[in-house]
C-alpha cells in the first residue's frame, strides 16, 4: 500500500472526499471575475498565486521559468472564466492549468535544448524560494520537514520522472485527494494511485543516494 512522504498517513495524505462543482465561496470569486470587479481578481491572486507557484516551481524546478509559467496561468484563469463549467472546484480547474502549462513548457525546453542555468545558481534559487514560502497556509509536508531535509526532497524530486513527480507533489505536498488528482490529471484512480507509488519509490532511491539519508526511509 503507498505510503504518504513521511509514513504518516494522518500528517502528509488526509484523503478528503472529492469535491464535485464549485464551493459558494468559488461561486462568489467567479461571478466578481466575470463582472470584471477588481477586488475578485486580488483575492483570487492572493489566494492562488504562491501555491500555483510552488507546484509550478516543484514541476519545473527553475525559478525564473516558474515565474513565467505562473503568469501564464493566470492569463488563461483570466481568458476562460467565462468559460469554466463549474463542473470542479475553482482550485482543481485552476491546478490543471498550471500542470499543463509546466509540462507544455518542459516539453518546450527540452525540444530546444536549453540548460543555461548552472547547478549552483539553480541550487541558490531554491534555497531562496524554500526559505521564503512559508506562509500560514503550508501544506503539512513543509510544516513536518525542517529547511535542511526539504532541500534534500526537493533536489531528489527533480530527478524523477516528471509524470510520477506530478502525482507526488499533488499529493504528498499539495496535500490533494486522489480524487482532485484524477481530475487534475485527467485519469483514473487507479492511474493516479499507481503514479504516486512508483513517484514515492523513485523519490527513495534518489534520496539514498544524498547524504543525511535518514530521508530515504522516511518516504518507504
Amino acid at each position: 500500500m503507498a505510503q504518504p512522504l513521511l509514513g504518516n498517513p494522518g500528517a502528509l495524505s488526509i484523503l478528503a472526499g472529492a469535491q464535485t462543482g464549485v464551493s459558494e465561496e468559488d461561486s462568489r470569486i467567479l461571478r466578481g471575475l466575470r463582472a470584471g470587479i477588481e477586488q475578485a481578481y486580488e483575492e483570487l491572486i492572493a489566494q492562488y498565486e504562491q501555491p500555483v507557484y510552488g507546484l509550478v516551481f516543484r514541476l519545473l524546478g527553475n525559478q525564473p521559468d516558474a515565474c513565467d509559467v505562473v503568469q501564464e496561468v493566470f492569463i488563461k484563469v483570466f481568458r476562460g472564466v467565462q468559460s469554466f463549467r463549474e463542473q470542479s472546484s475553482l482550485r482543481t480547474w485552476i491546478y490543471r492549468i498550471a500542470v499543463n502549462e509546466a509540462h507544455n513548457h518542459r516539453r518546450w525546453f527540452v525540444r530546444h535544448c536549453r540548460h543555461e542555468v548552472s547547478m549552483e545558481s539553480d541550487r541558490e534559487e531554491q534555497d531562496s524560494f524554500l526559505e521564503r514560502a512559508t506562509d500560514p497556509g503550508q501544506s503539512p509536508f513543509e510544516q513536518a520537514l525542517n529547511s535542511e531535509n526539504r532541500t534534500l526532497i526537493e533536489r531528489a524530486l527533480k530527478e524523477i520522472n516528471p509524470v510520477f513527480r506530478t502525482a507526488v507533489v499533488l499529493r504528498d505536498i499539495q496535500n490533494l485527494s486522489y480524487e482532485e488528482i484524477a481530475e487534475i490529471l485527467q485519469v483514473s484512480l487507479g492511474t493516479v494511485k499507481s503514479r504516486i507509488l512508483r513517484g514515492r519509490e523513485a523519490l527513495r532511491r534518489e534520496l539514498t543516494q544524498q547524504p543525511g539519508a535518514g530521508l530515504a526511509e522516511a518516504v518507504a
